[in-house]
């Protein structure tokens, strides 16, 4: 039990009428904070040992000019004392002597009340002010003797409230304010107790094993009262990105490839995409291995042959890479590095599915990890977006075109295309686009043809062509959302206020502008 509640008990229990008439009148002979003793009656009502019943007292406070006033006088008394008691009082004093005397403040007042109360007149020509006051008379200072007896009446909150002429005179000069002070008068309550006994709000293990709750008071259950309400969830950015291009990508004819499994061989991830056992990729600086479990399970046997001999010795007007292909590198765990590591498991089905080949078209969106160095537009782990198409005698035509009907459905129609190197796709390609914003041409994919010498050991009929291109989805969730650092997207420095707060995601295509246009 706290001192403040062991004092409000102590004085109900010494109170002939086991009252305590007013909590601010207590808390400031007990020397305590007014809140301090409302929050123990609080508490203690809680538990029915005091029952409260709310008082409202109202009393004026004298504002800082008003306390001024007590302490000097009224402004029109001191500059009516300043005019009687200069030297050439017949003659009156100029503003400026006046304000040199008393200052500014006093003397913009209190001329004004000695004017207006004909204590004082002003000489149109001199522009001096001279006092009228007959001698003998003596003028009281009113206001001064009516802000004494409300402070003294405030300060033993015995402040009547008033609504006299004077009271509302000072009022209306705002030398008062009327407050309202809300207290309690507190009496001894049902369950009252000169000391206070705690219950217990659980029961517990220990109570139990102990036997104590046999003797332990607890508190009532309340089964009617409802919990803090819970707020809904909302989509990262980068999930409403994802969702569009979802969207656009099945209205081209895209299925989604099953991608939930970040942990692949480096057999999937590199030797079936034909690149080589010896390529800088597959250095630890640049791929994250597994260290538990350090290899995978199995792989297709017979297809693993094929892949080895194509490194080895080459096929499909290939020489290989004339390279001694070893299984232990093949088998190696790892973060997979593209989502690439999935289509080629997809290909292989297909090549092999019952009833041969069919064409079709894949695409995914999923998390890939690099070990690069972390900055404003990199970092170790992000989304890929990824389609592929799959067919008879596709052209690189037909990837262009492909290309240009994605970028077309989220309103990107320049388009630029470079010849570019991809260890397993031949003629490769990157995508640039030119950034309205920016007001330039900025990298935003890469594309190409998969060679033959990935697609023949799949078994995979030699007229198939395989299509595919891919972009990150942090780069046009960041120009979407315009922000400028990867690490204020995704990651732990994410302003959650910023997910809850961003836009849904909508991309304006070029049929939708041609629309508004003719409107």
């Amino acid at each position: 039990m706290s001192d403040v509640e062991s004092s409000i008990l102590s004085a109900l229990s010494g109170s002939p009428d086991a009252t305590i008439a007013d909590s601010f009148v207590f808390a400031s002979s007990s020397n305590v904070d007014h809140n301090a003793i409302v929050g123990s009656c609080k508490s203690l009502q809680a538990d029915a040992y005091v029952t409260l019943s709310e008082l409202s007292t109202q009393f004026y406070v004298l504002s800082a000019e008003a306390e001024s006033i007590v302490e000097h006088g009224s402004q029109e008394i001191r500059v009516l004392n300043a005019l009687l008691a200069a030297p050439a009082a017949e003659e009156g004093m100029s503003l400026s002597e006046l304000e040199a005397a008393l200052g500014k403040d006093v003397v913009k007042i209190g001329m004004g009340n000695s004017l207006k109360n004909k204590w004082a007149t002003k000489d149109k020509a001199s522009g001096k002010l001279k006092a009228t006051i007959a001698d003998g008379v003596v003028i009281q200072d009113d206001v001064k003797e009516q802000l004494t007896k409300l402070k003294s009446a405030s300060e033993g909150n015995n402040t009547k409230v008033l609504d006299d002429p004077a009271t509302s005179m000072l009022k209306r000069r705002k030398l008062i304010s009327l407050v309202t002070r809300k207290s309690y008068a507190i009496t001894r309550g049902p369950h009252y107790a000169p000391q206070r006994v705690k219950k217990a709000a659980d029961l517990t293990k220990e109570m139990l094993e102990s036997g104590n709750w046999k003797n332990t008071s607890f508190k009532e259950y309340n089964f009617t009262t409802l919990g803090e309400s819970v707020g809904g969830g909302y989509l990262h950015p980068l999930l409403k990105v994802r969702a569009e291009f979802r969207k656009i990508l099945m209205e081209m004819g895209f299925e989604e490839m099953p991608t939930n499994k970040w942990v692949e061989s480096s057999f999937w991830n590199f030797d079936s995409l034909f690149q080589p056992q010896s390529h800088p990729a597959r250095d630890a600086h640049d791929t994250f291995f597994i260290k538990e479990p350090a290899s995978t399970v199995s792989i297709p046997e017979e297809y693993y042959e094929r892949v080895k001999t194509m490194h080895e010795v080459g096929g499909s007007g290939s020489i290989g890479y004339r390279c001694v292909f070893q299984r232990e590198e093949a088998m190696k765990n790892l973060l997979r590095t593209h989502t690439t590591a999935i289509s080629s498991q997809m290909l292989y089905k297909l090549a092999n599915q019952p009833g041969g080949f069919q064409p079709a078209r894949y695409f995914s969106i999923d998390r890939v990890f690099r070990n690069e160095s972390m900055d404003a537009t990199h970092l170790c782990e992000f989304h890929q977006v990824e389609g592929l198409v799959a067919d008879y005698n596709l052209s690189l035509g037909d990837l262009i075109g492909t290309i240009e009907t994605f970028f077309r459905k989220i309103g990107i129609t320049q388009l630029r295309f470079k010849p570019a190197f991809n260890p397993y796709t031949e003629p490769s390609m990157e995508v640039f686009g030119y950034h309205p914003d920016l007001k330039k041409w900025t990298e935003i994919g890469n594309s190409g043809m998969f060679r033959p010498e990935m697609l023949a050991p799949m078994g995979l009929p030699k007229d198939v062509r395989v299509i595919a291109w891919g972009l990150s989805l942090e780069r046009p969730t960041m120009i979407k959302y315009r922000i400028d650092n990867i690490r204020n997207l995704f990651g732990h420095k994410v302003d959650m206020g910023m997910t809850k707060n961003a836009p849904i995601c909508r991309f304006e295509t070029v049929e939708d502008e041609e629309e508004e246009m003719k409107v």
